[in-house]
């Protein structure tokens, strides 16, 4: 079972950091392993944020954490492109 959670935080990362980088237009310079990168810090970013408000990001289920893993990609694709200077 361990193994699957693993997985899946990879998954749900990948798609994640898939779907940010399009939004954000940066899938040209993105490969898999970064959409996974993103996607997993994204989804760390994006709950670390909602429950700093109070939102209980544990019982949200699979659909709110994705959406909370793609807006936290998009969030940190957009603070990486201004300190990187790139426009998006």
């Amino acid at each position: 079972m361990i193994g699957w959670g693993f997985f899946g935080w990879i998954i749900l990362g990948g798609l994640a950091g898939w779907i940010a980088s399009k939004i954000m237009k940066t899938d040209a310079q993105m490969g898999i392993l970064m959409n996974i990168i993103v996607g997993i810090v994204g989804g760390l970013l994006g709950g670390w944020i909602l429950s700093a408000f109070g939102v209980d990001v544990a019982g949200g289920g699979l659909i709110f954490s994705m959406l909370t893993a793609i807006g936290g990609a998009v969030l940190l694709l957009w603070i990486v492109g201004l300190v990187t200077g790139r426009k998006s």
